[in-house]
């Protein structure tokens, strides 16, 4: 049991952790930067500190000023939620070597998971497919050459430090590959400082499926029906849905049952996300695991009728998982990511909100920290709220999403409201029908 819960992180998922604290019986204690000093979360936690400046780096990635709050408010656990220090080994590291319980993996499986070629290999012992690639972070140009021609093109640069899309560059010719390798170090240095690579093949046209999985302290497993990623601009997602129109009931067992005994090989503890590609022969590769709770869980927990934060924390504190196997996957769940950006440059859109309406009724869910009045800054991630639909089918999903995005309405800024209507009513999205390319075919036809 903890006595307080420091959350470092901000916005709607600061929110989804103080209301599991609250629902949980423990105290909360927000952090914030100087632009962040109105928002909702610093509002609902039982206490605030200011932790530095607008830059993310003198603030909520301050691993000093953090522990310092922490230290001040005694507070005796930490949740990163996701992002910032979310999959940071060192800051769960230094938590553990604090007394101070991080809410997550132990960082030795942090540190692991985090090194993406170092991740594929420990899953190829799992037993779990790999894309053919690297076997080792590439040296040089030379080697990643060497590693293409043998492999053959396409092929994909991938930072071994990160994700979210940095660091990663899809090659079709050697030419092009030298062009490109700089590029991907450059980024893959910027956003994790380090500048790592590794390479593996492209596969031109698949599904992004990802599997939830949970583990407590005592050994106990479960993996959840998978999440349709697909739908994604620049490797960002910006819908999700479970289960995917892709998958069958027989794939889906193989893939649950694989990731379990991947799981168990490791040792996972807290939650977690495995991530796979799946091909046109339905077949299906590890990506790569995220050590965190995911933006996209909300349509696990609406599939499924359970919380996974509140599990993640229980599981932290020492407590056994609350349910076991017989969770059935029931009905669909479909999430649309609204970011504060122009839906047709996709440029970020801050400043203040004037009016705001969002939508509710049965089958739907807001995750949000917006509100009437507030300066959204521009200093941070465009996530400005989720909205999630739940229905006994797909087709009702759709419907319930279409609805509750026509009647949001949010003046001051600009958002991809009108996006996510597009993709929602075309035809390949209605069908089931696309796959990570969908995005990038649907921007083109519109240029055209």
């Amino acid at each position: 049991m903890f006595s307080k819960i420091l959350i470092a992180n901000r916005g709607e998922i600061a929110l989804r952790i103080i209301r599991s604290a609250r629902e949980l019986g423990y105290k909360s204690v927000a952090v914030y930067s100087e632009p962040d000093k109105n928002s909702l979360h610093t509002m609902f936690a039982d206490e605030k500190v200011c932790i530095g400046p607008a830059k993310a780096q003198d603030s909520y990635l301050n691993i000093a000023n953090l522990l310092s709050v922490a230290e001040i408010t005694r507070a005796d656990a930490i949740h990163p939620g996701y992002g910032f220090l979310a999959e940071n080994a060192r800051f769960a590291e230094i938590c553990e070597a604090s007394g101070i319980t991080f809410i997550g993996p132990p960082a030795s499986l942090i540190s692991l998971m985090g090194d993406k070629n170092k991740a594929r290999q420990e899953m190829k012992k799992a037993g779990l497919p790999v894309i053919e690639g690297s076997e080792m972070i590439i040296k040089d140009i030379a080697e990643a050459k060497k590693v293409a021609k043998k492999i053959s093109y396409p092929v994909i640069l991938k930072a071994a430090a990160g994700g979210g899309g940095k660091g990663m560059r899809v090659v079709r010719s050697s030419s092009q590959l030298e062009e490109q390798y700089t590029i991907a170090q450059n980024e893959a240095n910027a956003a994790f400082g380090d500048s790592s690579l590794y390479l593996e093949k492209y596969l031109p046209k698949a599904r992004h499926i990802e599997i939830q999985v949970i583990g407590d302290k005592r050994k106990n497993v479960i993996a959840f029906g998978e999440r349709e990623c697909s739908i994604q601009r620049k490797y960002q997602k910006l819908i999700e849905e479970t289960p995917s129109p892709y998958i069958d009931e027989k794939l889906r067992k193989k893939i649950i049952k694989a990731v379990e005994e991947a799981v168990r090989f490791i040792g996972y503890q807290s939650l977690g996300t495995f991530e796979f590609l799946v091909d046109e022969e339905r077949k299906f590769y590890f990506m790569e695991a995220n050590t965190r709770v995911q933006v996209e869980h909300p349509i696990t927990e609406m599939a499924y009728g359970i919380d996974l934060v509140n599990e993640q924390i229980n599981i932290a504190a020492g407590k056994k998982l609350s349910f076991s196997h017989d969770l059935r996957l029931r009905g669909h769940s479909i999430e649309c990511r609204i970011n504060a950006e122009d839906s047709e440059t996709f440029i970020p859109s801050s400043g203040k909100i004037d009016f705001l309406v969002l939508p509710s009724g049965q089958g739907i869910r807001v995750d949000s920290a917006a509100y009437c009045g507030w300066d959204i800054p521009p200093d941070y991630d465009s996530l400005m709220a989720k909205i999630v639909s739940y229905a006994p089918t797909r087709e009702e999903a759709i419907k319930k999403m279409l609805t509750a995005l026509e009647m949001t309405t949010i003046v001051g800024i600009k958002t991809n409201i009108p996006l996510h209507l597009s993709i929602l009513s075309h035809s390949d999205f209605m069908k089931g029908d696309y796959d990570i390319h969908f995005m990038e075919n649907l921007l083109s036809k519109k240029k055209s």
